[in-house]
């Protein structure tokens, strides 16, 4: 059976998860792309994979498809548009649009009444609206890796942000966004267009402000749901059982622990309420969102497998092959549901702090210390020129840690780290 995959640059996810789980399951794999020559060792076939239907007259031309897929966030219209020409499994396009685009995203939740989250689409060279309610956050409609995403706290800052996200990307729209104060998390989950099942969640660590750069992401079993998969609540769901705890009565231990089970549930529910209402409920999806005192909040649709090689540690954590678990729902099978987790997983993103050039790096270590498993993974060389752009571009390196517990994981990263370190001058 033949898989096709479209991608534009390579990736880990694409190199090092999905080329070789499609060869495990017995697959010949064809790579459409507009960089063949950056893929040495794999069938690739020069591809405008931006256009639909170019990508659907290069298959035609080749081998009949069992499954044609995508991780990339930039493909997912065009990838579900060709798949559906051959009739095979697939996302639909318009949920990949609506998740992609975050204006659409946003119209969508609120006209589900899922959550309403203030939002202002800036067209290109259009001002923004005289009415804004401070402090948003200024980013591309179709943006990723955090790029030219700052926050703005009065005009003045929004008027200079949007102005130097025009200059680096001109003719790009932009949207200026209430801003979402409180813990940010992920929910990942497999769907097979008839079950969505929730694969587990991590709360993320952000460096500081006004800048939005993923420096560290946690398993957080407190925000997940009891079950593997969970059923949308409607949307109008009543206030939380802790938030109806009479006034002047005192938590224990054992309330606390089932407030943030409740926390949880009622977290999970609201971002498949929001997948639903977006449309998203076939293949990967990794979907952040912040807890607001107003309660779960989405930040945004990624429709696909989470990356930063954190898609690596979900797979480690899990115990399962998940990237063979992604293409076979391509490939028409039901999506599996996940087994329970234990222990701890952390991926601490190594940020460069100033600008220069890299004159010592650790290459790609892989070790066992104490139970806890380390892998290093180096994004840049040593010769590289760094130019800090505040996003996560400036990712060094990341060091992936699992284990029994937070405290072991969180030991053996920073005695890596400080035996290992990154010089730049």
């Amino acid at each position: 059976m033949r898989l096709y995959i479209t991608a534009l640059n390579p990736t880990d996810a694409v190199t090092g998860g999905f080329l070789p789980a499609a060869r495990a399951l017995g697959c010949e794999v064809t790579l459409l792309t507009d960089q063949p020559e950056r893929y040495p060792g794999t069938e690739a076939i020069q591809t405008d994979v931006r256009d639909a239907r170019a990508v659907v007259e290069t298959i035609a031309r080749h081998h009949p498809p069992a499954a044609v897929f995508s991780n990339s966030d930039h493909l997912q219209p065009e990838t579900a548009l060709a798949a559906g020409y051959f009739g095979l499994p697939g996302k639909d396009w318009r949920a990949c649009l609506t998740a992609k685009n975050k204006a659409l995203t946003r119209r969508a939740l609120a006209a589900a009444g899922v959550e309403t989250v203030r939002s202002a689409r800036l067209a290109p060279g259009e001002p923004a609206p005289p009415d804004l309610a401070y402090p948003v956050v200024v980013k591309p409609r179709e943006g990723v890796a955090s790029e030219d995403v700052t926050l703005a706290r009065d005009a003045a800052e929004l008027e200079r942000a949007v102005a130097a996200a025009r200059a680096r990307r001109p003719g790009a729209a932009l949207v200026a966004e209430e801003y979402l104060e409180g813990p940010l998390h992920t929910l990942e989950t497999l769907g097979d267009g008839r079950s969505t099942h929730v694969l587990g969640g991590l709360r993320t660590t952000l460096g500081p402000l006004p800048h939005f750069v993923e420096e560290r992401l946690d398993w957080d079993p407190s925000h997940l749901p009891s079950g593997p998969a969970l059923s949308p609540a409607p949307p109008d769901a009543g206030p939380r059982a802790a938030e109806r705890r009479p006034a002047g009565a005192r938590e224990t231990d054992g309330q606390r622990s089932r407030a943030r089970g409740n926390d949880g549930r009622a977290a999970g529910e609201h971002v498949l309420r929001a997948l639903a209402a977006v449309g998203a409920g076939f293949g990967a999806c990794h979907t952040e969102y912040v807890m607001t005192e107003r309660g779960p909040r989405i930040v945004e649709v990624n429709y696909r497998l989470i990356g930063d090689t954190c898609d690596f540690l979900l797979a480690e954590l899990l115990g399962v092959p998940l990237f063979e678990w992604v293409l076979r729902v391509h490939l028409g099978e039901p999506a599996p549901a996940p087994p329970p987790v234990t222990g701890h997983g952390a991926a601490v993103s190594l940020v460069a702090d100033r600008p220069g050039v890299v004159t010592r790096a650790p290459g790609d270590v892989a070790e066992t210390v104490g139970g806890t498993r380390v892998r290093h993974r180096p994004l840049r060389a040593v010769g590289d020129t760094i130019e800090l752009t505040r996003t996560n571009r400036d990712y060094l390196g990341v060091v992936r840690g699992v284990g029994p517990g937070r405290d072991s994981v969180d030991k053996a990263i920073e005695d890596f780290s400080a035996r290992h370190p990154w010089t730049i001058e």
